[in-house]
């Protein structure tokens, strides 16, 4: 399956992209926003063979329309019974970033959760030192919900880690009145 917008193609995770995510993971400028820090090629083939095999997650690698694979976005759902999942997104290929591509790409896994599978809830963590994906996150719609004091280090110093949610009325009432 895929999910088209007009700057990106979201599609499914192919063995074939286990270099550029573990290129991608290994890049401190990169991994300093990922809660993972170190990927090794068997470690990523490894994940990439369980997605399908995985119910309970939704993964895609996100395309730009040229067809130049940039980064991934999904979630994994936390509850079934609650109906709310987590939400992670990563543009790795840096030449791409503050374009507008990673916006694109979170509205329309956000749809797909909260229109195609029924999610009630998403739910981010993003670091205090990430005000550009805090914003984007807050003009989307997430709301501060809580933080967790100094629960990241990154070059030898501790940051906060907010955590962001979103509801499905909050995300349906945007999109009819944007």
């Amino acid at each position: 399956m895929k999910l088209i917008g007009k700057k990106v193609i979201l599609r499914p995770i192919k063995l074939s992209d286990a270099s550029r995510f573990v290129k991608w993971f290994n890049d401190p400028a990169v991994n300093r926003f990922l809660a993972r820090r170190k990927l090794t090629l068997k470690e990523e083939r490894t994940w990439i063979r369980s997605v399908p095999k995985n119910k309970d997650s939704v993964h895609f690698c996100i395309d730009t329309k040229d067809g130049i694979h940039i980064g991934s976005v999904g979630f994994s759902v936390v509850n079934r019974q609650d109906s709310h999942a987590v939400f992670g997104i990563m543009i790795g290929d840096k030449r791409y970033w503050g374009q507008g591509y990673g916006r694109e790409a979170m509205k329309l896994i956000i749809d797909y959760g909260f229109r195609r599978l029924k999610l009630h809830r998403i739910e981010l963590d993003v670091y205090s030192y990430n005000p550009r994906a805090i914003k984007l996150y807050k003009r989307l719609g997430f709301k501060l919900e809580g933080k967790k004091r100094q629960r990241v280090k990154w070059a030898g110093r501790y940051y906060d880690s907010l955590q962001m949610g979103l509801l499905r009325p909050e995300w349906l009432k945007s999109i009819r009145h944007p």
